[in-house]
């Protein structure tokens, strides 16, 4: 359902920087696929951070782990969230919520994006109990020392995380 503004309510983004992606974003991946005809996940070209895999890397990473999910499309972006919804005529964005703390980060950018463009609504997803403190930057620091990541990233992205150097 496409609104005055143009932009359809059933294309959703889900945006972060997935670096790496886990099984907590997996999961959200994977309950947002089922609301939406379409969900994008996005990854966000943040200048601002040093991140372990490269854009191109990242959405490898995504395409393989999502790849049997048919309306799943896998993009990036490096401008304002909202600019991009809207080239994708993207209605809503999908945030996942792990803590209080994330609650209050998100609301503010979630009032921020209204802002911008009201026509465009964020929906917040809790996460799965058992992922409630996974993050990527858990991920590489387990990673950094050796440590096993196997229950907390697909096997597809541990063996990345080999080949990076970071996992034995």
């Amino acid at each position: 359902m496409t609104n005055h503004e143009g932009v359809n309510n059933r294309i959703a983004v889900y945006p972060g920087s997935f670096d790496p992606v886990t099984y907590g974003h997996l999961d959200i991946i994977q309950r947002a696929s089922k609301q939406f005809d379409t969900l994008i996940v996005a990854v966000l070209n943040n200048t601002s951070k040093n991140p372990m895999f490269t854009i191109e890397e990242r959405k490898a990473l995504l395409e393989e782990v999502t790849r049997d999910i048919p309306n799943v499309k896998v993009d990036s972006f490096r401008d304002l969230l909202v600019r991009f919804m809207k080239s994708k005529q993207a209605g809503t964005i999908v945030r996942g919520i792990r803590s209080v703390s994330d609650f209050e980060y998100e609301l503010q950018m979630a009032s921020t994006n209204h802002l911008l463009a009201d026509d465009i609504e964020t929906v917040f997803m809790m996460t799965n109990p058992k992922y409630s403190y996974l993050s990527s930057s858990i991920v590489k620091e387990i990673a950094r020392f050796n440590g096993d990541v196997s229950e907390l990233v697909p096997p597809y992205v541990r063996e990345r995380l080999i080949e990076k150097g970071s996992v034995k």
